[in-house]
């Protein structure tokens, strides 16, 4: 299980993009801390997910 955004999932083994893309994130306005450390967007495609990984996915909202 992958802990993401506080929340138990079973995503291990998949990649990193795998993951977002199905889960419907919008890549252009996210940002993905993995086990504390920020994930380059270009690594998304080759990070592959592990039990007991923790995911923070942050998205940019804008306004004014």
């Amino acid at each position: 299980m992958v802990r993401i955004n506080g929340e138990e999932v079973n995503a291990a083994g998949r990649t990193l993009m795998d993951y977002l893309q199905e889960a419907g994130y919008n890549m252009q306005r996210i940002a993905v801390e993995r086990n504390q450390e920020i994930v380059p967007k270009a690594q998304y495609g080759e990070i592959t997910l592990e039990d007991g990984d923790q995911l923070e996915v942050v998205s940019f909202v804008g306004g004014g």
